[in-house]
């Protein structure tokens, strides 16, 4: 992870992004609403990502990218596909959903609500540490991003001050101040 100081690069520059960040009242919901950005479009059903062969798993990556880009309700979205392949369980199953919090984050930070930060990060923070519990302090790294960063990250922002600002523009749609970078 890397302060975002210019645009971040794609993984999965094959697969468009979306046309806007989804928030609610401001854009209409993606798959519920005729005029979603993804309404009607049925996803498909992800395989389990192999955390060995994590650089060639492109929902994974692309849930890096819509994080990156500022598209957290998205990234939600694409990871829990992933998540819910991974059959809920086990340290994948674990790390993913800490993935998925830190997504709602973002989407709760954009849409100017700390407590809905605060309380996500907790959820991510939680299981990013259970996550580095699992795999023990010889691993650093899990499909290619640093745990223990991530778990930092996570655990500042359940300090989140109750009146933190809305970044809820088109130009401030990034809502966190690094990226996502698979190593």
């Amino acid at each position: 992870m890397t302060k975002n100081s210019h645009a971040p690069p794609r993984l999965v520059p094959d697969r468009p992004l979306p046309p806007y960040a989804y928030l609610p009242g401001r854009y209409p919901h993606p798959v519920r609403d005729p005029g979603g950005h993804s309404f009607g479009h049925k996803p498909d059903e992800p395989e389990a990502p192999d955390p060995m062969r994590w650089r060639e798993c492109g929902d994974y990556l692309y849930g890096i990218d819509l994080f990156n880009h500022g598209f957290y309700w998205e990234a939600h979205e694409a990871w829990e596909g992933l998540w819910h392949a991974l059959g809920r369980r086990g340290v994948t199953a674990t790390y993913v959903q800490a993935l998925i919090n830190f997504a709602a984050a973002g989407f709760k930070a954009r849409w100017g609500n700390a407590r809905g930060v605060r309380a996500n990060a907790q959820t991510a923070a939680k299981l990013f540490a259970s996550t580095a519990r699992q795999l023990g302090s010889d691993r650093g790294h899990y499909m290619g991003l640093d745990v223990q960063a991530l778990l930092l990250w996570t655990t500042g922002l359940t300090k989140q001050p109750a009146g933190a600002p809305s970044a809820d523009t088109e130009a401030d749609a990034i809502a966190f101040e690094f990226m996502l970078r698979p190593e």
